[in-house]
């Protein structure tokens, strides 16, 4: 069970980034390996000029195809996914996706850009020949926030609906069958009992 985490941020660290790790995180607990491509540590020459016999892209190639599911976090840039992003899925093959759930993920400044997810990113997963393309995740600035210590924070209503995504990951990609009732709860976060 493999899962591919695909960043297609060109900064580090990231708030797309962030949303791409909760996904990770979730699922590495269900007990996927987690294997990460970060485009922007990529060879900018190899990538631009389409270089498919230099080692760095070879060796994405051969991730993308190995994994059994693909995640795919941007951030929207004018209404679109990044340009990092845009120069490695030019490089795949027209069918680099066959038979993979995609889920992707994007964050952007404001509730306008949500829809970048369905009319830009989407369109191009479909092309790559991804099997199922679950449901994207979008998070604003504001769910997305900054730590002291220079970290990113995801807030809980947007933690819920990575859960869900991770599940419907887990269960419609990965097969795994779906978890039963509740996260155990300790104790000294009861506030009543009978």
């Amino acid at each position: 069970m493999t899962v591919l985490l695909i960043a297609g941020s060109p900064t580090a660290p990231s708030r797309s980034s962030a949303l791409l790790e909760a996904v990770g995180q979730r699922l590495e607990g269900r007990g996927a390996r987690i294997d990460r491509i970060a485009v922007r540590e990529l060879p900018a020459q190899p990538l631009l000029h389409a270089d498919w016999n230099h080692p760095a892209v070879q060796r994405v190639i051969a991730q993308v195809a190995e994994a059994q599911v693909v995640v795919v976090a941007t951030p929207v840039y004018k209404a679109a996914y990044s340009g990092v992003l845009k120069v490695l899925l030019d490089l795949l093959a027209q069918d680099a996706l066959k038979g993979k759930t995609v889920l992707p993920l994007a964050t952007g400044g404001s509730p306008h850009h949500m829809l970048a997810l369905d009319y830009a990113l989407r369109p191009v997963l479909q092309s790559l020949a991804a099997r199922q393309i679950l449901p994207g995740v979008y998070a604003t600035d504001a769910q997305v926030t900054l730590t002291p210590e220079g970290a990113y924070q995801v807030h809980p209503d947007l933690a819920r609906r990575l859960d869900d995504a991770a599940e419907a990951l887990a269960t419609e990609g990965l097969k795994l069958p779906p978890r039963r009732g509740f996260d155990p709860v300790p104790f000294s976060q009861v506030r009543c009992s009978f």
